[in-house]
């Protein structure tokens, strides 16, 4: 292991917390729907929960992931 420091702007600290707390709530969501063919529900009360992000299905079946 490497020891140093690093040095960066406060909101560049906060943007990769937020980026890590998405990966997780993703990385439970996705465990969890991977089995489940109607998926609609189950994205709107994630919608709800979810604390940092939003997942939408376009009208091409695509799934998009934004930032609340």
């Amino acid at each position: 292991m490497v020891k140093g420091q690093v040095t960066m702007k406060l909101e560049d600290y906060h943007a990769l917390l937020d980026a890590k707390i998405q990966t997780l709530e993703l990385q439970v969501f996705l465990s969890f729907i991977v089995s489940r063919t109607d998926i609609a529900p189950y994205i709107t009360e994630f919608n709800k929960q979810s604390k940092s992000s939003v997942i939408e299905i376009d009208t091409n079946r695509m799934v998009k992931i934004k930032k609340k």
